[in-house]
């Protein structure tokens, strides 16, 4: 199958490092761990203040809720019992009060689909973040050289964390529906032809304003990759992972019900959700809907992990959820992400449309735009681009770090840029500014 290998951020060592980690015996998993891009472009936006950073998919510092959790904290502490059971280790498992609430919020927004969800309370699992979640889950399935279908592009977190355990993510076509079927189909076919069908073990999708292109799955293909997925388990189940972070953040038009709503039975779809674009990250209060074969095995590696995510936090968000707080806190940021969605894409209106052969996707929510540029202009950390754009001012990150190690090829010209951030002033300053470096290429060119 087509390989390639992930772009991993510079890093140059001191030579006491390598003297030090040369009589360091790591281990496989630590080795195969690569770098996080991310954490090399943070480091140019601190080291750097003056710069526009279009890069960090932050949520807006300015609308972080303070005044909710200063409620919430005062009711979880009123009474020394409540608060002493607060203070106190939980289950494995999570918080029961806010697992049911999790639930019943997550069937409330299906309805339309779902007459009657095949999930319990038991089906819940509470997570420190999404991201958790996810590498639980991918541990509980997932051997060295299984595989796991992606979006090509996807979230290059989740690629790192697959890398991690030396999983291998194989890359399917997208457009602006999301992950194709067909494509997704093709796949299996192929990997079938090369014997390597049993190792395919999930099909991971990002079902609302992914990170980084911001595309909705649209919602024909969410049954049908629910169908694909069942008829495809020869060997054993595939399983869909269906990652919500991004589904509270929409600016326009109507929700769509969830992948997880066209699971009747119950036994295809993982569910991951998350509050930290939805009202704050520091809480790190994430949660899974699992499939009832999987709630056991997982509960086994978290119990190893932590016995538990933090207690006190799953009681505060469980104080949030039945205050209305978060519902509060959605309508808020969901007005200034507008603001700011709105900005940039009328900055790039403005500045990219006059450059040949540049295109974007134009989105109803999330933290992200999706650009390409011309075939022959690559965006890597290495190429002309990227420093041409830092000596303008601005920050960007390259799209080529979100793509899968197999499978569909990576677009070296692609940059995801993020409006969650910057106030719109200073998204319209940085779109002129990449805007610039982009011409200044192309008349060299």
């Amino acid at each position: 199958m087509p390989s390639h290998s992930r772009p991993s951020a510079p890093h140059k060592a001191s030579d006491e490092t390598m003297m030090i980690t040369d009589n360091v015996q790591l281990s496989r998993r630590a080795e195969s761990a690569g770098g996080n891009p991310i954490g090399y472009l943070m480091h140019q936006a601190l080291s750097r203040p003056e710069l526009i950073s279009l890069a960090a998919g932050f949520v807006c510092q300015e609308t972080l809720p303070v005044e909710a959790m200063r409620k919430a904290n005062q009711l979880v502490l009123a009474s020394d019992q409540q608060a002493r059971q607060a203070l106190q280790y939980g289950t494995t498992a999570g918080f029961a009060p806010l697992r049911q609430k999790l639930l019943e919020r997550t069937v409330d927004a299906d309805r339309q689909s779902l007459a009657v969800s095949p999930h319990t309370l038991d089906s819940v699992i509470v997570t420190a973040g999404s991201n958790q979640l996810l590498h639980l889950v991918s541990e509980t399935l997932c051997d060295p050289g299984d595989i796991v279908l992606c979006g090509a592009p996807t979230y290059f977190v989740y690629l790192g964390a697959l890398e991690g355990l030396s999983v291998r993510s194989h890359g399917v076509a997208t457009d602006d529906g999301g992950i194709i079927p067909e494509a997704v189909e093709l796949a299996l076919e192929q990997l079938d032809a090369a014997g390597e069908l049993p190792r395919v073990k999930a099909i991971y999708v990002p079902s609302y304003y992914d990170n980084p292109a911001s595309t909705t799955l649209a919602i024909h293909r969410r049954e049908q990759l629910v169908e694909i997925a069942r008829r495809w388990s020869r060997h054993g189940r595939i399983f869909i992972i269906e990652d919500a972070a991004y589904r509270e953040l929409r600016y326009y038009g109507e929700d769509v019900p969830s992948i997880l709503s066209f699971d009747d039975r119950g036994d295809t779809v993982i569910h991951a959700g998350t509050f930290s674009k939805s009202f704050a990250p520091g809480v790190r209060i994430g949660w899974g809907i699992l499939p009832k074969p999987l709630i056991q095995p997982l509960l086994n590696q978290k119990g190893n992990l932590d016995f538990g995510s933090p207690n006190y936090n799953q009681c505060l968000m469980n104080v949030v959820l039945e205050e209305g707080l978060l519902d509060e806190h959605i309508e808020k940021i969901r007005a200034g992400y507008r603001d700011k969605l709105q900005a940039m894409l009328e900055a790039a209106q403005e500045h990219l449309t006059p450059i040949a052969d540049v295109h974007w996707l134009d989105v109803e929510g999330g933290l992200y735009v999706w650009l390409k540029l011309p075939r022959h202009m690559e965006a890597g950390v290495d190429e002309p681009l990227f420093h041409a754009a830092l000596d303008q001012g601005v920050l960007y990150v390259p799209g080529e770090f979100c793509y899968p190690a197999e499978g569909v090829p990576v677009e070296k010209n692609s940059i995801r840029l993020s409006f969650g951030v910057q106030t719109p002033d200073r998204i319209r300053q940085g779109v002129r500014l990449l805007a610039n470096a982009v011409r200044g290429l192309r008349l060299e060119a």
